[in-house]
């Protein structure tokens, strides 16, 4: 398999720890976040590079573990949650909130995330967690709004 396609699918091989990979993949996702801000240029190209590229590393590695989801998997998980901090400012209680949120959220998979599932290569991976993203930066911005 193509190397570079198995190192952004498992987020650096981070999708190769054996205890919660979903978890520890999600974290890269701060990183990033910290790096590019939340708005503006830099911040909109990262989503959608982190978008295309995954969902074709997504696919590939799919393709040729011969899994639909494979575990290691976790660049789905880097990108949903980097979504879920759009326009926030940043700080560590935002950081914290929409890191479980989105955990929960992608664990629970409200609808229509198991609906997502089904399409196909690397659509059917990212496009599921996609929606926990999107539900958690739902819930964020109504959170942010009651209470600042």
């Amino acid at each position: 398999m193509n190397l570079l396609y198995r190192l952004i699918a498992t987020g650096l091989f981070v999708g190769k720890i054996p205890v919660a990979p979903a978890t520890f993949g999600s974290l890269w996702a701060v990183p990033l976040v910290l790096i590019t801000g939340t708005s503006g240029p830099d911040y909109y190209i990262t989503l959608a590079a982190l978008l295309v590229i995954g969902v074709v590393a997504a696919g590939r590695v799919s393709e040729e573990v011969g899994e639909k989801d494979p575990r290691e998997v976790v660049i789905d998980e880097i990108v949903a949650l980097y979504l879920s901090f759009a326009t926030f400012p940043l700080n560590w209680k935002i950081l914290l909130a929409g890191f479980l949120l989105f955990r929960f959220y992608d664990i629970v998979k409200p609808f229509p995330a198991r609906r997502l599932e089904s399409m196909p290569g690397g659509w059917g991976i990212v496009a599921d967690d996609m929606v926990a993203g999107a539900y958690t930066w739902a819930t964020l911005k109504v959170a942010f709004l009651l209470l600042m």
